[in-house]
């Protein structure tokens, strides 16, 4: 478990379809060294168990954390092995949590997915649960804040809400995979997008094949 002696990264992850890419992205900090704070709301829980068929606990959030972890894309468990020492988890409803203060250490946080209703709050500080509030507070303290939003298509107020992110210094990052890399499972596909957000945070990983100018190069190396 996260002990303190390392500052972590806040993980919220909201009602948004998109669960396997907050996996990656929980694979891709852990893997990286990183700490993790996590927070996963209500309305996500009912995602996870639509895509996954895994029930997340408050009380059982490590054993159920692993079951989601080792799962694959394509919906195979027993797919990644990971090592939940560095993981410590919030429960949504707890806003005397220690990231619901800016003096709480916090390199900053990534919501993944970002549901619409999840970049509204966020955009507006309503901090109705733990992850907006989180939210509200990294950006109040200019810390980095990464959301990954998945949704489309995206109407006028949600795009009104996103610029209001932007303009506050948040990272909006659309969940949205890209192919030159040479994707051939949709494992590729998800760790894409996680890749993508790991580099908005700076955080080294070697989740897809960076562009480097040479056309056909993904497909020659197959």
């Amino acid at each position: 478990m996260n002990d303190g002696k390392r500052t972590p990264w806040i993980v919220g992850v909201s009602g948004a379809s998109g669960t396997p890419y907050a996996a990656a992205v929980l694979r891709g900090l852990l893997a990286a060294g990183e700490s993790v704070d996590l927070v996963v709301s209500r309305a996500s829980r009912l995602t996870l168990l639509d895509e996954t068929g895994i029930s997340f606990r408050d009380a059982h959030w490590r054993e159920d954390l692993a079951a989601w972890l080792a799962r694959g894309a394509d919906g195979k468990s027993d797919t990644f092995d990971v090592d939940l020492d560095d993981v410590r988890y919030w429960p949504a409803g707890d806003l005397g949590a220690g990231p619901s203060s800016g003096s709480y250490p916090a390199k900053g946080m990534l919501v993944v997915p970002a549901s619409t209703a999840a970049v509204a709050g966020v955009a507006l500080g309503l901090s109705k649960d733990l992850l907006q509030r989180v939210a509200s507070v990294t950006l109040k303290e200019r810390r980095p804040l990464v959301v990954a939003v998945r949704e489309t298509p995206l109407n006028g107020q949600t795009l009104k809400h996103m610029v209001a992110l932007d303009e506050a210094g948040a990272v909006v990052l659309p969940a949205s995979p890209a192919f030159y890399a040479g994707a051939t499972h949709i494992q590729d596909l998800v760790d894409f997008v996680a890749g993508r957000v790991l580099d908005a945070a700076k955080v080294p990983h070697r989740l897809y094949r960076r562009w480097e100018g040479e056309l056909g190069a993904a497909l020659r190396s197959d």
